[in-house]
Parts: C-alpha cells; structure tokens; sequence
C-alpha cells in the first residue's frame, strides 16, 4: 500500500511540474523532455506491473537530458523529474527497489549518474548510499581473464560497447566524487580492452560484442567478435568516452589513451555517416542493403558525442561540421510534432542485443532488422536531448571566447568535510553543485565561451595578468574562518591597479554579520563605492516578496531580467566615479565604477549562486537565471576590446 501510494504521489508531482511549465519558444531538448516527463513517467513508475516499476537504465539515459536541459534552463521543474523520478525507488537508506547487486547486470549501474547529480545538489545521504550499492557492485563484477567487465553474469566471459556506457562514466564520477584514485586504471583498461577485440582495423567500427570464450554462436570462433556493426552500440561508447571524460584527472597519464580513442571512434562514425540524410544507418556500413534504416538513437548519440567532444576540445574543430549535419538530419529524419510545443521522436530501435533466452538473437543483420521501431523510446528520447542541448549550446554567442573569470578563494576561504571525510573548499566555488555552489554560474560563462579559473591565494598584478574577470564574493570573518585573510591597503592597490590596466572587478558581498565589511571596504572605496553595515531585505520563511526587486526598463545591465530575488543585501554609497545602476527604494542595490580602462560592478549579496539560479526554490516570476545572463553578457563587453 505504501508503494502504490509514493508511487501516486510522483506522477501528481510530474504532473503538478507539467502543468507549471507554460509553452513559450522552447527548444528542442525542452519539448522532448516534456514529452518524456508526460509520457514515460505513467509508464515507467505507474505501469509497470502491480509490483511497481524496475530499476531499468532506460529511465537513466532520460534523465541524463532532463539534467541537461536543467543546466541548460535554470528551471526546476526538469530537477524535479529527476529526483521524483528516482525517489520513487528509494527508501531512506538508499535501499533501490527491485534491484539486486547479485545479478551483476552492468545496465543497473546506469542510473547511478542520476544518484549522484541528486547527492551533489541536496547532500541527502540515501542517493550517495544507494549510488554506493552501485559501486560495489562494480567492485565485485565478473571480469574476463584480462579484467573486462563482463556484461551480466548471465553472459559470461563477454564485454558488449553498451556495457562501457553503463557503467564507466558513473564510475568515473563516483570514483572523482570519493577519491578512489585506482579507478581510473581501471576504468580506461575497460575502453582500452573493448577497442583491442571489437574494433576492425578495415573500417574502424566496433563489433557490438566480444566472447573471450569464443564459444556463443553469435561469436567468430577466430576472434570471439559478434558479426555486425550495430549503430546504438557505437553510439553508447562514443557517449561513455565524453561523459567518462568530464570527471577524469586532467594530470592522469592514461588520458591521452581515451582522448585518442575518443579520436579514432569519431572518425570511423563519420566516414559512415550518410550523405544525403546526415545521420546514420541501423547497421552502420550496409547502408544499401534491403530492410537498413536510418536509426534515431545512435544517430542523436553521434551527435552528441562529436558535439560535446568539440565542444571541450577533446575533438578537432573538424568534427564540428558533422555534428551540425548530423543535428540538421535528426531534426528532419526523426522529430514530429505532438502539440503544445512538445515533440516525437520516431524511428528508434526498441531493443537489440546477442544471446539470451528463449529467442536466442545471433547478431545476424536479419535478427537486427527484425527487432521492432517505436516512436519515444527513452533510451532515444534520452539520447537525442543530450545531442540537442549540446547544440543548443554551441549555437549561443561565444563574445567571451577568449577570456578568463577568476573567482578568489583567499579573502572566500571556507572549508567544509567532504563525503570521504576530508577538507574540501566551500562557499562560492566552480565545482560545488549545492546551494552554495557557484556551477550554474560557471556554466553561463563557459556557454559564453569565457574560461573559468580560482586563485587561492592573495591577488597581485603579476597573478591577475591572466584574468579578464575577478570575482571576489563573501569575505570571511573570523566565525566563518580561523585565520581569515582580510583585505589591507596593499591588497588594495593591486587589484585597483589591475582594475586601471583593464580589468573587470566584480564584488559580491553579503550583510553586515555574514561578512567582513570594516576591512574590506578600502578596495570599493579606491573606485568610490562604500557597503554599508546593514542588511535588507529581510525575509521570514518561504515570504518570497520580501526578496524581491524590480528591474526598470532600460537597465544598462539587466536587458532581460525583470524581477529578482536579493536578500539580505548590504547597501552602497556610490560616489564619482561610481555610480548607481540599481536603485530600489531609494536604496543603492546595485553600483558601477569606471577606472582607467577597467570597470568595477558592485553587490551586497552572492546573489548569483546555486540556491537563487537554479530554479529549485524561487517562485517562476523571480528571474535570478535571466539576470545571471544578463551580467555575464555585459561583464563581457566591459573587457577592452569586447565591446
């Protein structure tokens, strides 16, 4: 009864979250994702049988876009999915429904990306539990003689490319997460392993399996190899190897092995590429033969592996091309209208796989063109979000390319215990994806093409050369920090000297009592800004309209924001060269200074973290996440020579 009933209250909450969301110019990724929340999420938690639903992957590659499309936007309601989506299988000790370690099916690792997004973001304990489960069963896997994952334990001795996809870039994530260094061996000998025995040195392409045994029917009894090159499974290790990526120490002497397996796979997709379509074939190199289709998933898959891999520069800027082509065909070849600005994505492949019981699949190019194609399968629905908002995001303006944002972590030097028990730093940094986290904020500038960095230590003109843009956000006081660095004269003089020589000063204070203000005012004051001792905007509980601010039309900074939410702000004195470029109530919210060929832009408050952009706690009318775009823009143009 308890299960019907949570299972009844996540579908009201997707519901509730549909019904919120409005129809306005959204994009591709929106529209889809929208379709999937209404759509997949009565099928996947509500139909699945009286038992409730399965933890299945299908629903992780979903979410996997619904996070994009969250960082993407700003708007809660796709956070939400997320966590509703997996609540409904989780009690308080990450204990995950229907699951069961002892299958050692590597799909079920799949959902764990989801776990920890949730961990990072809210800190509750159960999804770094319940992704913990997923680890160990990692740990325990079946392997092949020479340490590959196998699959399942009921299919022995073999490694298929799906494998890679579900289970190596959450381990790579756990493993940054938990400072499990080891894992990182590991995890580039399962890709080093699966490129060894599937690839074809003619073509370039992956077999979709591999029997060490060599003794499945489906497998060459030479080279154990399965006998086609299935689309979807190229698509889900050209997916492990970006995703993998993001969470892989820079300073890892095996990187260079993935970054050139990420280089070889992308040019073997691209060659089999269609020309006319620019998306690609079921069997990706029997593009003529009777009963091959052009396939939805492994297709958006591509897309997005070569987008997301230009993107960061782990591929050429050559890929660049493909990717655009390949995007224009999935928008042609595969999307429909379903009304109400939400979309369709047709012609996915349902299932395939080799092996099995009681129909035995041979991996014969007949058993591949013999399985079913379905409109809004998850596992494309996930797949084509993920592509396009990789391509929503290189289709914005790039005017920082260029450019470098510092955020200091000198005069901001708090430190919390990590999950593993260690320091880590806290409070307005790249990284930190709760509350407190200044990730949403990074994200803005690096889509705008602007590079982020931090300096830990105190600023001078020879460590500031570097950046265009330095933030200094919530100095400590001594409650906040044992031994804080507090800004004196000569601290002062550097940075006003750098600010004189071009640079972009940003200033985000706090309150008088959550920040040190008497010291550190003699930075403001050399451009003639004072923060006053005090604090508005109080607000009581969830008293939104406490916070809030209007933007007058015309504001030279905030072109699209309208309304904001700032608490427990400290207010400005501006004087020559300062001036005010927000006035609330006659109060100085928000100043701006002009000095030498710099500019200065000044705030008592943090205002553009994590809790007030990401869409998770303000009311829809507060647009924190416009006017976090609006200042990145204009921060931009006030670098010399960005105008």
């Amino acid at each position: 009864m308890k299960k019907s009933i949570l299972y009844t209250t996540a579908l009201l909450i997707c519901l509730t979250l549909l019904s919120q969301s409005g129809f306005a110019q959204k994009k591709l990724s929106e529209q889809l994702t929208l379709t999937a929340m209404e759509k997949l999420f009565q099928d996947t938690i509500v139909l699945k049988g009286a038992k409730g639903p399965k933890w299945s992957y299908d629903m992780g590659v979903v979410l996997e876009g619904a996070a994009a499309v969250w960082r993407n936007t700003g708007d809660g309601k796709y956070f939400k999915y997320i966590q509703s989506s997996m609540d409904a299988y989780l009690d308080k000790e990450g204990n995950i429904t229907t699951y069961k370690g002892e299958d050692y099916n590597i799909d079920n690792v799949k959902n764990g990306r989801a776990l920890l997004l949730l961990y990072k973001v809210t800190g509750q304990q159960k999804y770094l539990l319940a992704a913990t489960k997923l680890y160990d069963q990692l740990q325990k896997q079946p392997r092949t003689a020479e340490g590959g994952f196998w699959h399942k334990k009921i299919y022995p001795n073999q490694m298929w490319l799906d494998g890679l996809y579900m289970g190596e870039p959450f381990y790579a994530e756990y493993a940054k997460l938990m400072k499990k260094d080891a894992a990182f061996n590991d995890i580039t000998k399962q890709f080093i392993l699966m490129e060894k025995y599937a690839r074809d040195a003619k073509t370039g392409l992956l077999y979709h399996g591999y029997d060490e045994s060599k003794t499945e029917k489906w497998a060459d009894k030479t080279t154990g190899r399965s006998p086609n090159f299935w689309g979807r499974a190229m698509g889900w290790y050209m997916m492990a190897l970006v995703d993998v990526l993001d969470n892989f120490p820079e300073n890892h002497p095996q990187r260079k092995e993935l970054l050139a397996i990420l280089n070889r796979t992308a040019t073997a997709t691209v060659k089999y590429q269609d020309a006319k379509s620019g998306v690609w074939f079921d069997i990706m190199d029997m593009p003529t033969r009777k009963g091959n289709y052009l396939e939805s998933s492994a297709s958006s898959m591509f897309v997005y592996g070569l987008a997301k891999g230009v993107r960061k520069g782990w591929l050429p800027q050559s890929f660049r091309a493909a990717a655009n082509k390949g995007y224009a065909g999935l928008k042609k070849e595969f999307i429909e209208s379903a009304g109400d600005e939400r979309v369709n994505l047709t012609k996915t492949v349902s299932v395939s796989g080799l092996g099995g019981k009681p129909k035995y699949r041979d991996g014969s190019f007949d058993y591949y063109i013999s399985e079913k194609v379905i409109t809004n399968d998850p596992k494309g629905m996930g797949a084509f979000v993920c592509a396009a908002a990789e391509m929503e995001i290189a289709a914005l303006p790039k005017a920082g390319k260029g450019l470098t944002v510092t955020v200091d972590n000198f005069f901001n030097n708090e430190y919390i215990a990590g999950p593993t028990g260690d320091k880590i730093p806290f409070h307005y940094v790249w990284e930190e994806d709760d509350n407190n986290g200044f990730s949403l904020l990074g994200k803005v500038f690096n889509d705008a093409g602007v590079k982020t960095a931090t300096l830990k230590t105190a600023p001078t003109a020879a460590n500031l050369k570097g950046s265009n843009i330095y933030i200094i956000v919530d100095p400590d006081t001594e409650k906040e920090t044992a031994n804080p660095n507090f800004m004196t004269a000569e601290h002062a003089k550097q940075v006003s000297e750098w600010v004189k020589s071009g640079g972009v000063l940003v200033l985000l204070l706090n309150d008088v009592g959550n920040c040190e203000l008497t010291k550190f005012n003699v930075l403001p004051e050399s451009f003639g800004i004072h923060f006053n001792e005090d604090s508005r905007n109080k607000v009581q509980g969830s008293n939104f309209e406490q916070g809030a601010i209007k933007i007058p039309d015309g504001n030279s900074i905030f072109k699209t924001a309208k309304k904001v939410y700032i608490k427990e702000i400290s207010t400005i004195v501006a004087k020559s060269p300062a001036v005010s470029a927000l006035t609330d109530k006659s109060d100085v919210v928000i100043a701006t200074a002009k000095y030498g060929k710099g500019t200065v832009f000044a705030v008592g408050d943090p205002w553009f973290y994590n809790e007030y952009i990401d869409g998770r706690k303000l009311p829809s009318e507060f647009e924190n996440y416009k006017a976090t775009n609006d200042l990145v823009n204009w921060l931009i143009k006030q670098v010399p020579g960005k105008k």
